[in-house]
């Protein structure tokens, strides 16, 4: 399989390069040249399928081609090795449950997959070190930083907005040590993420070090979470549920790589009927649907800060999966967007109504689904993170207290270390060739 850049100007890679370079030379993103069509035996057998077992099939249409066939069992394996359960939280609405990973968030997949796929292909060329950079602004710093810690050949520079991350987040990447460096830039997270996309393009620094991204800029950290969508919709057909005609998936959405690849999983023809996408008050998708112009903004704080992304990243992939036609995109896809008052107040509904306490994330999905759900459709949204990495905000607003897992509580003993760094790019690449 062969991967092309949705800015059309760089020469085709094979997936050994595109993930171990994560953007393509002319700053697009890859895309595969095709996707592989699922057989029907596969749909319709999905729901008596293990979660492994469903996404080595689905992890084969991807990667198959190139990587080997015991290896990426083993990969998927490694991966999917907690559970995903989808929980009912009021009739005909149900949570699908993404944070019983090592960090508690949903990006643990993805990360855990990639770093077993970089070591798969060798890490950098010859036997150098290769140096994976990653903005975040929450959770994606933790997920890839435990996902690679104490990974041989690899270190780890995660990029995070100071002050618009929770202090739990904070604390899940910036005192790890070993092969993790954390760096605090003093911006928010869109000049996190131009900061790392620079520096992939960046000659002088490309010669000096092999760089590559685990954000959801990699194809190896995006694409094995639609992993998440194979596995929800084969419990709603467990149910009697026909998911083609009745089943709707809400995303909360950020930097737009989780709905992404719930679109290419649809796009091979995994059975939903729509899907929602969810946004906080950086609604630039949501103003893309009605007006059909995508006008990026600058990222403003909010309580749900894993989604405080200005101009998402992959808007470029969903814009070429679809043809750059508006019109197919609004078919499958329409948009919510809410306020922190509004955030604030689902968080307190749900819990005094149904005794079920979201995340400041997952509430955008949950209130999306409970005021779009159409008669006769079944929904269900994802939480995104578990609510204690988001403690001081939840209580705050439900008055009731979130007690915190023992695997968060031991990152909160350790001690921060973390590198000052200013959003200027020249700063950033001095550190970068210092190293």
């Amino acid at each position: 399989m062969k991967y092309y850049s949705t800015n059309g100007r760089a020469p085709l890679a094979t997936l050994k390069k595109a993930v171990r370079k994560g953007l393509a030379e002319d700053r697009g993103l890859y895309m595969p040249e095709r996707l592989v069509a699922l057989d029907a035996s596969f749909l319709n057998n999905m729901k008596d399928m293990s979660l492994q077992e469903m996404g080595l099939h689905v992890a084969t249409a991807f990667f198959g081609e190139d990587v080997d066939a015991v290896a990426l069992k083993r990969i998927v394996d490694e991966t999917l090795c907690f559970p995903i359960p989808l929980v009912e939280v009021e009739k005909g609405i149900y949570s699908l449950e993404l944070f019983h990973g090592p960090t508690l968030a949903f990006k643990d997949v993805g990360a855990r997959f990639m770093a077993r796929m970089l070591r798969y292909f060798g890490g950098a060329e010859g036997t150098g070190t290769v140096n994976v950079l990653v903005a975040t602004s929450g959770d994606t710093g933790s997920a890839v930083a435990n996902g690679f810690l104490g990974v041989d050949g690899v270190h780890v520079y995660v990029l995070y907005p100071k002050g618009k991350v929770s202090p739990i987040q904070e604390c899940q990447f910036t005192t790890l040590g070993q092969n993790i460096t954390a760096i605090e830039v003093d911006g928010v997270f869109d000049d996190c993420q131009a900061l790392v996309k620079s520096a992939f393009v960046d000659e002088e620094l490309n010669r000096h070090m092999a760089l590559t991204s685990a954000n959801s800029i990699n194809v190896a950290r995006f694409l094995p979470q639609s992993f998440y969508y194979f596995h929800a919709i084969a419990q709603l057909q467990r149910m009697g549920y026909d998911a083609a005609r009745q089943a709707v998936c809400c995303v909360p959405s950020g930097n737009f790589g989780n709905i992404c690849s719930a679109l290419f999983g649809h796009k091979m023809g995994m059975p939903v009927k729509r899907f929602i996408a969810a946004n906080n008050s950086n609604d630039t998708f949501f103003r893309f649907l009605r007006t059909g112009d995508y006008q990026a903004k600058a990222g403003v704080a909010t309580i749900a800060n894993a989604m405080d992304v200005g101009d998402p990243s992959n808007f470029a992939r969903i814009w070429d999966l679809y043809g750059k036609d508006v019109e197919a995109i609004r078919r499958d896809i329409t948009g919510t967007t809410y306020t922190d008052t509004q955030i604030a107040d689902t968080l307190r509904t749900c819990l005094g109504e149904t005794g079920y306490q979201l995340d400041p994330h997952g509430a955008c999905g949950y209130r999306a689904l409970k005021e779009n759900l159409q008669p006769g459709e079944v929904g269900f949204f994802l939480e995104t993170a578990h609510p204690a990495k988001f403690k001081d905000t939840v209580e705050a607003v439900t008055g009731h207290e979130v007690s915190v897992p023992e695997r968060l509580q031991a990152f909160m003993k350790g001690e921060k270390q973390s590198v000052a760094c200013s959003r200027d790019f020249a700063d950033f690449k001095a550190f970068l060739l210092s190293r």
